[in-house]
Formats: structure tokens, C-alpha cells, sequence
């Protein structure tokens, strides 16, 4: 079953870019979401995760907090 994957970044994030960076390296699809842009979908971040730091990546209904690339792995299966 596909997963679905969602990036909450914004432009000026380091490890946004490099979190982006990695799941494209891993063929990992995925839905970036710019909340410097996107006051409605930054508040639905916050609400779900208690955080509103990026990067945020959501796997279905996982939240991982920051670029954890074997918390990443693990959720994706890779």
C-alpha cells in the first residue's frame, strides 16, 4: 500500500532542502507544503504535532520532527 508522505518546510530551511533532498535520492514521492505561504496548512501542523518548527515530514499518520533519517527509514521501509 502506497504511503503518504508530507513535507512542511519553508525556502529558507537548511534541513528542510536536505530532508527534500534525501527522499528524492530515495525515490520517495511525496507533498511538499511551503507554510511560509500556507498560514492554514501551518496551523493544521501545529495542531497535529504541538510543534511549529520545520521540517515536519508526516508518513500516513506519523509525525517525525526535524531530519531523522533512521526514524525516516524505518517508517518508509527502507
Amino acid at each position: 500500500m502506497a504511503q503518504i508522505v508530507k513535507v512542511f518546510s519553508t525556502p529558507t530551511c537548511l534541513w528542510c532542502v536536505k530532508i527534500k533532498q534525501y527522499l528524492d535520492e530515495k525515490n520517495v514521492a511525496y507533498q511538499n507544503i511551503d507554510v511560509s505561504i500556507d498560514p492554514y496548512s501551518a496551523q493544521k501542523m501545529f495542531e497535529k504535532s504541538g510543534h511549529m518548527g520545520v521540517p515536519q515530514i508526516w508518513i500516513d499518520d506519523e509525525v517525525i520532527i526535524g531530519f531523522d533519517k533512521k526514524q525516516i527509514d524505518q517508517s518508509l521501509g527502507l
